[in-house]
């Protein structure tokens, strides 16, 4: 749900930017901007280390201790 007829937001001071466009023969053409901030990628590393870390607890305590 994106209206393409919106006004950019203002830019961030340390904000990074990327374009993207991938054209597959004459009928596909796809394009992507992501725009990020230093924060957004601290934050975005710590829930997927979470989610990392998590998930091997949960192995580890699936597979059992031996004895």
């Amino acid at each position: 749900m994106s209206d393409r007829n919106a006004p950019p937001a203002a830019p961030h001071l340390e904000e990074m930017r990327a374009e993207m466009e991938l054209r597959i023969a004459d009928a596909t053409d796809f394009r992507s901007t992501v725009r990020e901030t230093p924060a957004g990628l601290v934050a975005a590393t710590i829930l997927v280390s979470t989610i990392l870390l998590s998930a091997a607890v949960l192995v580890r305590a699936a597979r059992g201790r031996p004895y």
